[in-house]
């Protein structure tokens, strides 16, 4: 970890410690603050406990909320040592007088308002969804899905078209396609295998490719077609129907999107009872109502990991060249979605966009179907 992202890690639970430093409350050793807390160590007096710990891991994004941190384990360890160093370091940062500041003090309101607004979605929004709303959400994704080929397909990448057409014509004279593509291909990803690019699906192959494979047959070998690094052609091994996710592979994502519609839900009651009064004009071309600040970091830590999912789960079997742009463009595509759009829109987006990438507004999956560069749209 580097001082900068150490200093980064640092800051909010130290702001919290000045906070209860301020109000002059310090936790008695005796009396847990939770069900099973031990006492790890005692800093000038005050208690660290395995919570501290815990939460600590869980604030730096080393373990998801929930999950258990192994008291014997390098990581619980490593940071129980921090939270010692914020505990020292807040002390420190009050007894200069550093928390009585216009600016500390305005710093310790935002991380109040930070930790009182965690609590109360987290004691508010109900994680344990009914399995019934899952599979209803899964089904649902299911009946809107638009089925997509998978194409298994070798690639030959040549320098200049009068090559490619050369060597089209090898192959269609008999030569041996694999071998061809070991010898002649500059396309050093897949040419050792012989070309063989694995399975993709056609909504997310580069347009290039789609044109040529798309109405190519099992057994055809098409091209040439000019792709980033040259003149390919393409020998079609396999073309099957993708089956779409399993209700297990889509239950995490699914979860996601069921406790962020009930997050905006409570956000969006907030703010019809609340007297909001903007003192600056929106910027230009901004929405009259943007979406809830708490609501779209919740969108955009929801894409973020199903867009990894999607890329990692979908584009491993392909060693076609295009594999980066796949990936960049899904990523892309999944964000864009999140920040472009109202809050109902982008909540039903961001659930849909693996199932098929020709819906409108729909849901992401462990799968990616959406070609690159494309965004959903309402």
């Amino acid at each position: 970890m580097t001082f900068g992202s150490r200093a980064r890690a640092l800051m909010l639970p130290l702001a919290v410690g000045l906070i209860l430093t301020a109000c002059g409350k310090t936790a008695a050793p005796e009396r847990p603050p939770e069900p099973g807390d031990v006492a790890l160590a005692r800093v000038n007096g005050q208690t660290i406990w395995t919570s501290d710990v815990r939460n600590e891991a869980i604030a730096q994004g080393a373990i998801g909320q929930g999950e258990p941190l192994d008291a014997t384990s390098s990581l619980f360890s490593r940071t129980l040592e921090e939270v010692i160093d914020q505990r020292l370091l807040a002390d420190a940062a009050v007894k200069r007088g550093l928390d009585k500041s216009l600016s500390a003090q305005r710093r310790l309101q935002a991380a109040r308002d930070r930790i009182l607004g965690d609590m109360l979605v987290e004691t508010t929004i109900d994680r344990d969804i009914d399995d019934k709303a899952v599979k209803a959400q899964y089904d649902e994704q299911v009946r809107l899905a638009k089925a997509s080929d998978e194409v298994r397909a070798r690639i030959m990448v040549l320098k200049t078209k009068a090559e490619a057409e050369a060597a089209l014509a090898q192959v269609q004279g008999g030569a041996v396609f694999e071998a061809l593509a070991m010898e002649k291909s500059i396309d050093q990803a897949t040419r050792f295998g012989g070309g063989d690019m694995g399975y993709i699906t056609e909504d997310v192959m580069p347009q290039a490719y789609k044109d040529a494979l798309t109405t190519a047959k099992v057994g055809d070998t098409v091209g040439p077609v000019q792709v980033d690094n040259g003149w390919a052609i393409f020998r079609i091994e396999d073309r099957r129907p993708e089956t779409p996710p399993t209700l297990d592979e889509e239950r995490p994502i699914i979860m996601r999107y069921l406790i962020y519609n009930q997050v905006a839900g409570l956000l969006t009651d907030l703010r019809n009872h609340a007297r909001v009064d903007r003192l600056i004009p929106p910027p230009s071309g901004a929405d009259a109502e943007p979406p809830p600040a708490a609501a779209t970091a919740a969108m955009e830590a929801a894409d973020s990991a199903a867009a990894c999912s999607r890329a990692s789960v979908r584009i491993t079997s392909a060693s076609t060249p295009a594999r980066g742009a796949i990936a960049s463009g899904v990523a892309s595509a999944t964000r864009s979605a999140s920040s472009a759009m109202p809050v109902d829109c982008a909540a039903t987006a961001v659930v849909s966009q693996s199932f098929s990438a020709s819906r409108t507004c729909s849901m992401p999956s462990s799968r990616n179907r959406s070609p690159p560069g494309r965004t959903a749209t309402c």
